[in-house]
């Protein structure tokens, strides 16, 4: 697959059918975040990859129900952390958490172009959460990745609206409205 290919095939679906996913797919997951750009190659993400059922139940009973009911189909679910010290501060300018982005977005892509969807989500305890993973009180959890394959089916406990979005990519802003040449016009 091309890289055109990838970014717009990569879609945060609900539908999810379990896999097994390998030890080499999370090396290659983590090696394709540990690729990304940061400030004074700092390198401040960190990554917890849970594949046992037994985890993954523990965290998604953390998450409120709509989360719950397509999440429970996941594969693997990858938790997302950093501390703000081990990365650039600079006055107001905390690059822990776009750095960590940057290394995600990483690994997003790498998931897709395996065939896997790895979809973001915010909706979970955080506290009871990073208990669970066993992340330290300093370091911030910062997002959540639900890992499967995309499954063939619509799920049939999302909400139509849900469903509507797992058939067509919802509608993205227009150019025009998040790009300017030489100073913001908005």
């Amino acid at each position: 697959m091309n890289f055109k290919d990838t970014l717009n095939k990569r879609r945060s679906v609900r539908s999810l059918e379990k896999i097994e996913i390998s030890d080499q797919d999370v090396k290659k997951l983590a090696k394709a975040a540990s690729l990304a750009p940061s400030c004074f190659n700092n390198q401040p993400w960190n990554y917890v990859f849970v594949r046992d059922q037994d985890t993954i139940d523990e965290i998604v009973a953390t998450m409120p129900a709509g989360n719950q009911k397509w999440t429970k189909n996941a594969s693997m679910i990858v938790g997302v952390f950093a501390k703000k010290d081990d990365d650039c501060v600079l006055g107001d300018r905390e690059y822990y958490l776009f750095d960590t982005g940057l290394a995600t977005q990483n690994l997003l892509l790498q998931a897709t172009e395996m065939g896997l969807v790895a979809h973001p989500i915010a909706g979970y305890n955080k506290e009871k959460t990073s208990h669970i993973m066993n992340i330290p009180d300093d370091y911030n959890l910062i997002t959540l990745l639900v890992v499967g394959k995309r499954a063939d089916e619509i799920a049939s406990q999302l909400s139509d609206d849900q469903k509507k979005s797992e058939k067509n990519r919802p509608p993205r802003k227009d150019i025009d409205e998040i790009a300017f040449f030489e100073e913001f016009s908005g």
